[in-house]
C-alpha cells in the first residue's frame, strides 16, 4: 500500500486565526533548525479543541489550543494532553512526540498550547475508502487491532510511566457521573430536554464498587486514530487526550461503545456514525467486551451502565458546544444542529436504559 497522508486541513477559519510572524518566533525560541516561515493551516476535523498545521520548509508540527468563548472549567486542558502523551511516550508508542507547552499565564496567544510532532499516515473518518481494498476479514483484522490498542492503554503502569499524581483514580466514577450530570445543567440551552430521568438513572445505577484504576484516555475512537501508510493495521499515533484521566477503565470502554455503532441500533442513530464501525467484519459491541473481558479480567455482565454513561457523556460534550453556539460565542455553522443532536444521543440513552432491565 502507498503511504498517505489522510490529515485533511483548510484555511484558517475567520475569527480562529494565528499570527504567522508570532507563531514563528516562538517555535523558533523552543526547537532548533527550522528553516523558513511557516506556512499555518487548520484541521478540518474536531469539534473542540483548536489544531492548526504548522508547516516549516523541513518539518511540520501540530499546535492545540483551547477554543474561544466560554469553556467547561476542567474541559480543554492543553497540559492535561501534553502531559499524559510525554509520559507515556517511551513505553506506549502510539502518542506523537510533543516539543513544549506554554500556560495560558505566559503564551503569547493569550491560552495555553502546546506543541507536537505532525504524524503521518491514513486517518479513518465515517467510512473505509474503498481504494483501500478492504473486505470483512480486513475489517476485522483492524478492528481487533484498535481495541487491542485500547487494552494496552488500559493495561499499562501508570505509576510506572510517572503518572502516578496525574489525579486522584479513587472515586472516578461517581465524580464522572455528578461532574457531567452537572456540566449538562449548566451547558443547557431553551431547546433541548432536561433529561432528569437519564442523569437520575445513572446516578441510582452507579456501581458500588470500581473495576480498577488505569489510564483512561477519554475519547477512543477509530476517527482519532492515525493508520501506518504501509500498514494500515498498525496504529501510529493517538489523538485527542485532552479528558485524559487515571481511572475505572470500563467507563474508559464505554465512552468508546458510545460512538461504536453497530447494525440494528436506531436509525436515526445510525445516521450519525463518525466511524465505520458496522463496515462488514466488524466486531460487535458484544464481542467487544467479550473480547476485553477475557483480555483484561473485568466482568463486563452490567456493561449496560457504562455504555448509557459514554452515551449521554456525549450528549453533554455535543451540548456544550453547542451552548458556545447558541450564544453566539463561535461563528462555526457546524455546531447550529448540535441542539437536535443532543436530543437525540439524550433519546438513545434512554432506549438503552429500557432495554438494560436495570
Amino acid at each position: 500500500m502507498v503511504q498517505v497522508n489522510m490529515n485533511k486541513t483548510i484555511d484558517v477559519r475567520t475569527g480562529e486565526e494565528l499570527d504567522a510572524a508570532l507563531i514563528d518566533a516562538v517555535m523558533k525560541e523552543h526547537i532548533d533548525d527550522l528553516v523558513g516561515a511557516p506556512e499555518i493551516r487548520q484541521f478540518a476535523s474536531g469539534h473542540s479543541n483548536l489544531t492548526y498545521s504548522i508547516i516549516y520548509d523541513n518539518k511540520k508540527f501540530v499546535l492545540r489550543r483551547p477554543p474561544f468563548g466560554t469553556k467547561p472549567k476542567s474541559g480543554h486542558s492543553m497540559i492535561r494532553e501534553y502531559t499524559v502523551m510525554k509520559a507515556i511516550k517511551p513505553a506506549f508508542s502510539a502518542v506523537p512526540q510533543t516539543y513544549f507547552h506554554l500556560p495560558a499565564e505566559t503564551s503569547p496567544l493569550g491560552a495555553e498550547f502546546y506543541v507536537m510532532e505532525q504524524v503521518e499516515g491514513r486517518k479513518l473518518e465515517k467510512d473505509i475508502p474503498k481504494d483501500w481494498g478492504f473486505g470483512t476479514e480486513e475489517n476485522r483484522k483492524l478492528c481487533m487491532s484498535f481495541f487491542e490498542k485500547l487494552i494496552n492503554l488500559h493495561t499499562l503502569d501508570y505509576k510506572a510511566v510517572g503518572l502516578e499524581d496525574f489525579g486522584k483514580p479513587e472515586g472516578y466514577v461517581a465524580r464522572q457521573i455528578l461532574g457531567w450530570n452537572g456540566r449538562y445543567e449548566r451547558a443547557k440551552t431553551d431547546d433541548v430536554e432536561s433529561f432528569e430521568d437519564v442523569r437520575q438513572w445513572l446516578e441510582a445505577t452507579m456501581p458500588k464498587t470500581e473495576a480498577g484504576h488505569a489510564i483512561c484516555h477519554g475519547d477512543y475512537r477509530l476517527d482519532n486514530v492515525i493508520l501506518n501508510g504501509e500498514n494500515p493495521f498498525q496504529i501510529e499515533a493517538i489523538l485527542d487526550w485532552e479528558i485524559s484521566a487515571l481511572g475505572d477503565p470500563l467507563m474508559d470502554l464505554g465512552n468508546t461503545m458510545a460512538y461504536w455503532l453497530q447494525k440494528g441500533d436506531p436509525d436515526a442513530i445510525l445516521a450519525t456514525h463518525m466511524q465505520p464501525s458496522f463496515a462488514d467484519g466488524m466486531l460487535t459491541r458484544e464481542e467487544i467486551c467479550d473480547m476485553y473481558a477475557k483480555a483484561t479480567g473485568h466482568d463486563l455482565s452490567r456493561f449496560a451502565f457504562y455504555h448509557v454513561y459514554g452515551v449521554f457523556r456525549l450528549a453533554v460534550i455535543i451540548q456544550q458546544i453547542y451552548y458556545r453556539y447558541y450564544h453566539g460565542q463561535t461563528q462555526n455553522k457546524a455546531f447550529a444542529h448540535f441542539g437536535q443532536m443532543t436530543n437525540l444521543l439524550g433519546n438513545y440513552a434512554r432506549h438503552l436504559i429500557e432495554k438494560s432491565g436495570f
